[in-house]
C-alpha cells in the first residue's frame, strides 16, 4: 500500500531568526568628554593659525621697517642723534647753572648808604636731587656805627631770598666805624640762570 507524502517547500517557521539588540543609552560623561575634545581641537587649530598669522605679520613689519630705514641717509641719522645729545646736555647744564646777578641786584636794593662792603665771596654746593645748587655767601663790610649794622641786619632778615644772615666779628676801627663779617645762603631758585634769564626777558 502506497502512502502519500505531501511535501511543502514553504517553511512553517522563519528561516532567519531576528535577534533583539539591547539599546545602549549615551551617558552625560561621554557627551561632556566629546565636547571637551572638540573644544580642545578647535582651540589648538585656532592658536596654530593665529601663530602663523602673527609670524607673517612680524616678517611684513620687519620688511617695512627696513624699507623705511633705507629711505633715510644713515649719516643724517647719526648727525641728528649727535645734535639731540648736545641739546639734552645743554639743557641739563642750563638748568643747573647759577647766576650771581640777582644777588648783586638784591644787595644793591637793600644796602643802606651808611654801609659798604669790602669783600665778597660765594661758593656753590650741589643740593639734593631736584633742588639745584646751593649758594653760600661770605662778605665783609664797614658801617657807620652799631645802629647801621642793626638796621642792615633787619633789612637782610626781611629779604626772603637771603637765608639765615649772620653778622659777626663786630669791631671798631680807629675812625669809629664798625667792621663786620656777614654770612648767609641764597635760595637756589633765586640764582637759577634759566629763571633769571626768563625774568629779564
Amino acid at each position: 500500500m502506497e502512502q502519500n507524502f505531501q511535501t511543502s517547500f514553504i517553511p512553517k517557521k522563519p528561516v532567519i531568526e531576528q535577534r533583539v539588540t539591547p539599546v545602549r543609552s549615551v551617558s552625560a560623561l561621554t557627551i561632556i568628554s566629546l565636547f571637551i575634545l572638540f573644544a580642545v581641537l578647535l582651540g589648538t587649530g585656532g592658536l596654530y593659525f593665529y601663530k602663523v598669522s602673527l609670524e607673517k605679520s612680524i616678517v611684513q613689519m620687519e620688511n617695512d621697517l627696513n624699507l623705511a630705514r633705507d629711505r633715510f641717509e644713515p649719516s643724517k641719522i647719526t648727525e641728528l642723534q649727535t645734535l639731540d645729545k648736545r641739546l639734552r646736555d645743554s639743557t641739563e647744564i642750563l638748568s643747573k647753572h647759577t647766576a650771581a646777578t640777582p644777588i648783586f641786584q638784591a644787595l644793591s636794593d637793600i644796602t643802606m648808604q651808611t654801609v659798604r662792603y669790602t669783600k665778597f665771596a660765594y661758593e656753590t654746593a650741589e643740593g639734593k636731587s631736584g633742588e639745584g645748587s646751593k649758594v653760600g655767601i661770605k662778605m665783609s663790610g664797614i658801617a657807620v656805627g652799631y645802629r647801621s649794622v642793626a638796621l642792615q641786619s633787619d633789612l637782610f632778615a626781611k629779604n626772603k631770598n637771603f637765608i639765615s644772615p649772620i653778622f659777626s666779628n663786630l669791631t671798631l676801627d680807629p675812625s669809629g666805624n664798625v667792621q663786620f663779617d656777614l654770612e648767609f645762603s641764597v635760595d637756589p631758585a633765586f640764582v637759577n640762570y634759566k629763571k633769571a634769564f626768563l625774568a629779564e626777558n
